[in-house]
C-alpha cells in the first residue's frame, strides 16, 4: 500500500506524518477529523499492514492476531487499544502514540566503551520489567528485539509490534497457518525453532541476546539466514561475552548466560527473577557461567546435540500460572524488640511456603531507620552496619534448607517500615510477603495501624502474619520449669 498523504480521513480519523516505513506497516500520527470530537486523552496513531502482491499472508495473520491481543493488554507497558480497521476493507489499528526511543536506537548511538553494566542492567531490567506483565496476563511476546522495545524519558519500557505474539487464551493464528519457526532469526528463542510457542521464557531469550549485544556490541549467534542456522542454539552456547570485551563483570556475564541456556529449564523461571537480578547485582549467585572466559567445549555441544535431536518439546503452562509455581517470597524479618519465639515463627512459616514451592526465590529483608546510619562517622562505618545487619539475616535463614531456592539478603533504609517493605515489594514483583503479626492487643489496634495492618492493606501482593509459637521442646521446658 502506498503512503497516505497528511489530511486524509480514515473512518473519522484525520493521517497526520509518517513516523515509520517498515517492511510490514506503516504508522502516522492521527488525530479525530471531526472538530470538537473529545480525543481518548493521549496522542494517537495508526498502523496500516501492508498488502501489496509480493507479501506475504504472515502480513495479515499478524495483523489479526496484534487486533487481538493488543486490545486485551493493560498496564504501562504496552500502547493503549483505541480502534481497529475492517480486515476485508482497510485493516489498521489506532493505539496510543508513546514518545520516547527504541533501544535500537541506543545501541546505534551509544559508542560501546560508554556502556557501563549499570546501564545495560538497567535497560535490561526495564525489558523484563515489561516482558513479566505481558506474562501475568498470559501473552508472550516471541519477538521482542531492540526494535521493538521503546525506552520512555523515565526509564520505563513500553512493548511495541504484538504481529508474533500468543495469548494462552486465543486460537494461536500463527501456529495454524505457518509450518515453519516464526520469529525475528537473530532474537529467536531454541524453542521456537522447532515450533513451540507460549513458553515465557522464550522472551527471557530474546532479553539475554539484546543484553549480549548491548554489553558486548556483537550478537551471540549472529544472524542466520538458514534453518540449520537457526537451529544452533538449541545445542551451542555463545562466546562469553568477557571474551569480547574484559570489563564485562562476572554477575553480568552471569545473568546474560543463564538467559540465553539453550534449554528453557536452565534459564531464569521468570522475567521477574530475572529483573531482580539485574536489579540487585550485588546479590548475583555467580557460578562457572560468570567467570567463564573461553567458549564451551565441542565435547558439551555434542552432548547437547545428542540431547536435543531426540528431546520432545511440550507446550509450557500457562504464563501466568508458571509465575505462580517459581514466585518471588519475601520474609521481613525485624532487628529489635523481636523475641527467639518470634524468629522461629517466622522461619517455619517460611520453611513451609516453600517447601511447596520449588524454584521460588526468597528475599530476606529487615528495615532499618536512618537515624541508625546517619549517627556513623563515616561512610566505611554504615557499610559495616549494614553488613551486620546482613550477617544476623544470613544467621536467620540458616535454618531454613534453600539448596533448591535462590535467596538474597536486603537492608532498607525507611523511617517508614510498612511503606518501605510495600515498595519493595511492588517494585521487585514479589508474590507473597510473610512477617510477625502485631503484638498489640486487638483492643490497640482499633485505635494504631501497626506496620502489619498497614502491610496487610496496601501490599500488592499475597500477605502471611505469622503469630509467634515456640517449638513443643520449648513449651515443655517452660512448663516443667
Amino acid at each position: 500500500m502506498k503512503l497516505l498523504a497528511p489530511g486524509t480521513e480514515i473512518d473519522g480519523f484525520r493521517i497526520g506524518d509518517c513516523i515509520h516505513a517498515g517492511g510490514m506497516a506503516h504508522i502516522y500520527v492521527v488525530d479525530y477529523a471531526k472538530p470538537g470530537r473529545a480525543g481518548p486523552g493521549f496522542a494517537m496513531a495508526m498502523k496500516i499492514p501492508r498488502m501489496t502482491a509480493g507479501d506475504g499472508a504472515e502480513n495479515i495473520v499478524g495483523f489479526e492476531v496484534e487486533q487481538q491481543i493488543l486490545s486485551v493488554l493493560t498496564g504501562p507497558h504496552v500502547p493503549r487499544f483505541v480502534a481497529a480497521g475492517d480486515l476485508m476493507r482497510l485493516p489498521y489499528l489506532v493505539m496510543e502514540y508513546v514518545p520516547g526511543q527504541t533501544l535500537q536506537h541506543w545501541l546505534d548511538t551509544t559508542p560501546l566503551p560508554t556502556r557501563t553494566a549499570e546501564t545495560i542492567a538497567r535497560l535490561g531490567a526495564a525489558v523484563a520489567h515489561a516482558a513479566h506483565s505481558l506474562h501475568q496476563q498470559n501473552v508472550c511476546h516471541l519477538d521482542l528485539k531492540p526494535a521493538n522495545v521503546l525506552v520512555q524519558s523515565d526509564g520505563n519500557a513500553v512493548l511495541l509490534d504484538f504481529g508474533l505474539s500468543c495469548h494462552a487464551h486465543y486460537p494461536d493464528l500463527l501456529a495454524e497457518e505457518m509450518r515453519n519457526a516464526v520469529g525475528s532469526p537473530t532474537w529467536i528463542a531454541p524453542e521456537q525453532v522447532v515450533g513451540v510457542r507460549g513458553d515465557p521464557r522464550s522472551d527471557i531469550f530474546a532479553i539475554g541476546v539484546m543484553l549480549y549485544e548491548a554489553a558486548t556490541g556483537e550478537l551471540p549467534f549472529g544472524a542466520p539466514v538458514t534453518n540449520g542456522g537457526l537451529r544452533q542454539r538449541l545445542w551451542m552456547t555463545p562466546t562469553p561475552p568477557r571474551k569480547h570485551r574484559a570489563d564485562v563483570p562476572p554477575w553480568l556475564q552471569e545473568v546474560i548466560l543463564r538467559s540465553l541456556e539453550p534449554e528453557a529449564a536452565l534459564r531464569y523461571p521468570s522475567a521477574a527473577h530475572l529483573a531482580f537480578d539485574l536489579t540487585h547485582p550485588a546479590q548475583v549467585l555467580i557460578t562457572e557461567r560468570g567467570e567463564r572466559t573461553q567458549r564451551t567445549p565441542l565435547s558439551t555441544h555434542l552432548r547437547r546435540w545428542l540431547r536435543a535431536a531426540g528431546m520432545h518439546y511440550r507446550p509450557s503452562p500457562l504464563p501466568a500460572q508458571q509465575i505462580e509455581e517459581t514466585p518471588i517470597l519475601m520474609v521481613a524479618v525485624p532487628h529489635e524488640d523481636v523475641t527467639d519465639a518470634t524468629l522461629y515463627s517466622l522461619r517455619q512459616a517460611v520453611a513451609r511456603s516453600l517447601g511447596i514451592r520449588p524454584g521460588a526465590r526468597l528475599a530476606c529483608v529487615t528495615v532499618i531507620s536512618p537515624s541508625a546510619s546517619s549517627t556513623s562517622d563515616s561512610e566505611r562505618s554504615e557499610t559495616t552496619l549494614h553488613r551486620q545487619h546482613i550477617a544476623r539475616l544470613r544467621q536467620w535463614a540458616q535454618g531454613l534448607d534453600l539448596a533448591r531456592h535462590p535467596v538474597s539478603y536486603h537492608v532498607l533504609e525507611a523511617s517508614d517500615v510498612a511503606q518501605a517493605l510495600v515498595r519493595y515489594a511492588a517494585s521487585n514483583h514479589v508474590s507473597m510477603m510473610v512477617l510477625g503479626a502485631a503484638t498489640h492487643g486487638l483492643h490497640m489496634q482499633r485505635f494504631i495501624a501497626t506496620v502489619p495492618m498497614r502491610v496487610a492493606r496496601d501490599a500488592p501482593c499475597t500477605v502471611i502474619l505469622v503469630k509467634q509459637a515456640l517449638p513443643f521442646e520449648q513449651l515443655a521446658q517452660s512448663f516443667s520449669g
